[in-house]
Order: C-alpha cells, then structure tokens, then sequence
C-alpha cells in the first residue's frame, strides 16, 4: 500500500472544534447561542436515528437544539406552517426538515419554504442556483460535498488547474461536488453508471469524487498514480464471515486503488456511526439524512 490515508475522523475533530470555538464568541459577543431546529415527520427509526444523531452533534459544540416531532399523517398545509414558525423564530438560525417526507406531502414544496437564510443543508433553489453561478455565493452549501473538499484542502491538494472526476450525479452529491470543484478551478467531468469506459476518464484524473452507490466500482487498474481519490460510498457487500452476514465497503476497490493512489479515504473506517453502520445507510446521510439518488 503507498497510497497517504486521509483522516476523516481527525479532520472532523478540527471542525468540530472550530464550530466549538465559533458558538463560544458568538455567545461572549451577543449573549446567545445559535439555535438548531430540526423537523421530524412520521416514525421512521432511521430517520428518528439520523435526527438523535444531529441533536447529539448540536450538543457537542454547544449549539441549541430545536426539536419538532409531527405525526406521519400530517397534512401539507400544516406542515408548511410549522415551517413559516421556524422561519419567523428569531432564536432559529437554521432549519433541517428530515427527510423523506410522507408520500402525501410535496418535499421540493417544504423545502423552498424554508428561509434561504435558514437552509443549513444548502438544497434551496436559490442556494443551489447561486452555487452553480460564477462569481455568486450561496448562503450554505451541502454539507457531504463542502465535506469531501475540506478533506481535500486539509489533505494539501492542489485544485488549481486540477483534472477532477466525480463519480455520480445526485442533488445531494455528485453535482453540488462538482460545482464547488470548478469554483475551485478544477477542470470537471462528471460521470456515473451509465458512463461508456469509465476507465478512460479516471486514469486522466488527477482528483477523484466517487458518489455512485456501486460497491467498489472503481478499481486501481483505472486509476491514475498518484490520483487522490475520495470515496463516499457506502454499501453492504455479503460476507459470511462478518458478525451481520454483509461487510460495509465503498464505490472504491480500497486494497487495490491504495496500491495506487497518492492519497484515499478509508471506508467504513472514515465513518464511525454505529447507528448509520446498523441502518446501511450512506454515511452522509448520517448528518443530512437526505435519500440519494445516485446513477
């Protein structure tokens, strides 16, 4: 293996640390805290597990939490009135509206009900929109993909100028990931499941962003050496060997691509939720919860 290991545990502990630090000179400079409101609908156990997991989070660094439970039979109207409420709480700073929603209900409705100054997760249209625009700035960005570029500047990764894959186009990953990149001046291919000879285009990549939801779909023969290669995949792959009968592994072949690669996160063990693990669900959603429609 010649491949660096990038941190993400290490690298989560320094933000987290910094939001620390942040939340206590807001409170000695205007007297409060921020405050965190999240939304729950119906009772989903791994939602209700996605939203323990964020509140747990809040109290880490001393952020207020916020929390709404609502019945799974909620209607529309008075779903988007709780929403309005948060909006118009000056002691709410951002609202997380935990997804999925009944089927009843009109997700992309709620969500560009909230309050663009509110729309932590970053899926507003207009935050989206500006993201995608150059020489505009959204308010927030998503926070899986300004996760996977923090990994990268912590890594001290060159994006100036940079050959950058991203494997996958959802709304919560692929394409978010592949706008900040070009903000970033990386030149930018986006690919996904349907792409003909993927391996042409990863061995030109000097960055790689795999989001694709397939088990180790990218392999160290496509790769170019030295490439730093960012994996946010997560899948159960069967093995009868394991204590649960399935493994959890990433989009990255990880034995091989380490043979390779310059620098590679490590998966399950960049993700340390044992809950997340217990629901094989994708790790981002650990902190989002957002489904991801991954191709």
């Amino acid at each position: 293996m010649s491949a660096t290991i990038i941190d993400g545990k290490a690298i989560a502990g320094k933000v987290q640390e910094e939001v620390r630090q942040g939340v206590s000179q807001m409170l000695a400079e205007h007297g409060r805290t921020p405050g965190l409101a999240t939304v729950l609908v119906g009772d989903n156990t791994a939602s209700a597990t996605y939203v323990r997991n964020k509140k747990k989070a809040c109290a880490e660094v001393g952020i207020r939490s916020i929390g709404r439970e609502l019945p799974g039979d909620i209607s529309q109207e008075d779903l988007l009135a709780v929403v309005q409420e948060l909006n118009a709480d000056p002691e709410v700073d951002g609202i997380l509206v935990q997804l999925p929603l009944p089927k009843h209900i009109d997700e992309e409705a709620i969500l560009a009900a909230i309050d663009i100054r509110k729309d932590v997760d970053g899926f507003h249209p207009l935050n989206i929109g500006r993201l995608a625009m150059k020489g505009r700035d959204p308010l927030f960005i998503p926070c899986t993909p300004y996760g996977c570029l923090r990994l990268l500047q912590e890594a001290g990764v060159n994006l100036n100028g940079a050959d950058a894959v991203v494997l996958g186009r959802s709304n919560i990953v692929g394409l978010p990931m592949a706008m900040l990149l070009q903000k970033a001046n990386a030149t930018v291919t986006i690919c996904h499941s349907r792409t003909k000879d993927l391996a042409s285009y990863l061995r030109k990549a000097d960055v790689i962003v795999a989001a694709v939801g397939i088990a180790e779909m990218v392999t160290g023969d496509m790769l170019k050496p030295g490439a730093v290669v960012i994996d946010v995949g997560i899948n159960r792959k069967d093995d009868p060997t394991a204590k649960r009968g399935y493994r959890l592994v990433g989009d990255v072949d990880f034995e091989s691509c380490a043979a390779v690669a310059g620098a590679i996160t490590p998966v399950p063990a960049a993700w340390a939720d044992d809950d997340c693990h217990a629901v094989g669900q994708h790790p981002a959603r650990c902190t989002s919860g957002r489904e991801l429609t991954l191709s």
